[in-house]
């Protein structure tokens, strides 16, 4: 009996293709029986976690037959005292994904439009086209902006109509790095309706540099209720594999958000590991000195070979390889490196290299250099 499904799902889903993450190491061992591997793929902290939330784990798990606190109290109280936000305000999310899908299913549906960047984070569209609701694509910058790629606000703000619902804004971006800075987000809230949500992804701030100019957004939180910042434990903390995030926002819109939310949906070892790993702030601090000697490794490899890259304040490098980056991905798993082409994001000539350890880095830039001169 042959069955096809297809036609039963929702609209939305019907076309939709999902999300593509870095590959992973064992992946690559099984095609290419290769042992010595480097990632530099997913944006992931070559730290890894905090001692104390290693320590932290390890002692919660004796309790993993316990349901975990469903409503996250006291990762939520040192949110509240880290951030001067009250716990009202905050909604936990099994990463920032899922609170950016939150914001989605509260606020979306097929009636309405989601409105956001070319080149900017895969979940968007996805989001917005699961619920059946339109996205409508801003032009980015052109390359010779001196955000190349980047937001553009104008674009963005040409698009909002009365079927608009959400504007996501991911600063910095990913996967170019770029960002919008502090007179231009601003200039750009005062400008959308109240009756819009402004959803500020900032899942790489914690490695902002204070000289960047690169805002952080709870400032404006009282100013702007229809504001949600959405943050992430899985790049600078380094809890990727435990998937836990958070938003901010105004505490009627934290409570719609929260309806939705799926009962635990963030884990007992990544609810202890987070409110250990927000404590420490000497780890966090190192995770920042690292990932700043590493773009200048990397930067300085790409002087060095005439290669022009995107600006970036994350922990990322857009670099421009003038040839397919499909092609130049594929030479480089063929040598044990895993970087990421970003085709799939309209950049096909890219690729973004996470920053790693410096003897990642120094091996990246070794094979790098060695397919860039076949």
């Amino acid at each position: 009996m042959t069955c096809d499904f297809l036609p039963l799902a929702a609209p939305g889903v019907r076309t939709l293709h999902p999300y593509q993450p870095g590959k992973p190491e064992s992946e690559l061992r099984r095609e290419y029986g290769l042992s010595d591997i480097i990632k530099l793929a997913s944006n992931e902290n070559p730290l890894g976690p905090s001692p104390k939330a290693l320590v932290a784990v390890r002692e919660a798990l004796a309790g993993v037959a316990r349901y975990p606190d469903g409503n996250g109290f006291e990762l939520k109280t040192a949110l509240s005292a880290r951030l001067n936000t009250p716990i009202g305000a905050l909604t936990l999310g099994n990463g920032s994904n899922d609170v950016l899908e939150l914001a989605a299913r509260a606020f979306l549906t097929p009636e309405h439009e989601a409105v956001f960047s070319e080149h900017a984070f895969a979940v968007y569209p996805i989001v917005t086209q699961a619920i059946g609701a339109t996205a409508r694509v801003a032009q980015a910058n052109p390359p010779d902006h001196p955000m190349p790629y980047g937001h553009d606000p104008a674009a963005l703000l040409n698009l909002i109509n009365d079927r608009t619902r959400i504007v996501f804004i991911a600063n910095p971006n990913n996967p170019t790095g770029t960002w919008l800075k502090t007179a231009e987000l601003q200039t750009l809230l005062e400008a959308v309706p109240e009756r819009v949500m402004v959803v500020v992804d900032e899942a790489y701030g914690e490695y902002v540099e204070a000289t960047a100019d690169c805002p952080n957004a709870l400032h404006w939180l009282d100013r702007f209720p229809n504001l949600i910042i959405t943050r992430t434990f899985s790049k600078a903390y380094g809890l990727a594999g435990l998937r836990v995030g958070y938003a901010v926002s105004h505490p009627q819109v934290a409570d719609l958000l929260n309806r939705v939310r799926q009962p635990f949906n963030v884990n007992s070892l990544a609810l202890v590991a987070a409110t250990a790993a927000l404590g420490d702030l000497e780890h966090l601090e190192r995770s920042r000195t690292l990932n700043r000697a590493g773009m200048q490794q990397l930067q300085d490899a790409c002087r060095q070979w005439g290669l022009s890259w995107l600006p970036s304040v994350g922990n990322f490098l857009c670099v421009d390889v003038g040839r397919s980056g499909r092609e130049m991905f594929l030479e480089l798993l063929k040598r044990g490196v895993i970087v990421r082409p970003v085709d799939n994001y309209g950049l096909p000539h890219f690729l973004r290299i996470s920053i790693g350890s410096q003897a990642e880095n120094a091996r990246l830039i070794e094979v790098l250099g060695t397919v860039l001169k076949d």
